[in-house]
């Protein structure tokens, strides 16, 4: 059984918007070998629409390496999408769901082979909803957003996690690996 993971970029305070993070060489790396390491990565339409920039420069590269090498990834990296609006995805490998989020997933779970990795805050939320996520890897940048999208906005009960490793980057974020406690009550 796979195993299905969240991970994501988020400030100190909170916040997903990639446009407050620094992705530096370090951070590019880490990401191309987490991605090279799926089976499949899920998105919803904004993150989706959001990451199709690699393909861009996947298409022409930048000439900055570490970018150029985790577009190259990403570009090749199965990808599926869920969202109510899109009628089409035009990146080779990218498919629309073709199912709800929770049957989706149980049966990708069900399925031999790489982990599932879940990269969209809204579906980080609605997962952490149907206790499906067996392992969350947030990436904390220092840095105070002040604002933005909240990644547990709408979660209502509370979730324990276990932390169960750490690791350091040389500018400062730091990954935190958590999957959830088992309840032992």
């Amino acid at each position: 059984m796979r195993k299905l993971i969240a991970a994501i970029n988020m400030t100190l305070d909170g916040f997903c918007d990639h446009t407050s993070m620094i992705a530096d060489e370090e951070i590019h790396r880490h990401y191309a070998d987490l991605l090279s390491n799926a089976g499949v990565v899920l998105y919803g339409r904004i993150t989706y629409q959001l990451m199709e920039y690699w393909r861009t420069l996947s298409e022409n590269p930048s000439g900055e390496k570490s970018m150029d090498d985790f577009a190259i990834v990403m570009d090749n990296t199965p990808k599926i999408v869920f969202s109510h609006t899109l009628k089409n995805v035009n990146w080779k490998s990218a498919k629309l769901a073709n199912r709800n989020l929770e049957e989706a997933v149980l049966e990708l779970k069900q399925q031999s082979g790489k982990d599932i990795f879940v990269g969209s805050p809204s579906l980080i939320v609605a997962l952490t909803k149907l206790n499906l996520i067996d392992e969350y890897q947030l990436c904390i940048h220092p840095v105070i957003a002040g604002n933005g999208l909240p990644l547990f906005k709408h979660i209502n009960e509370k979730t324990i996690l276990k932390l169960i490793k750490t690791k350091t980057f040389s500018g400062g974020a730091i990954t935190l690996y958590y999957e959830p406690a088992k309840n032992d009550c």
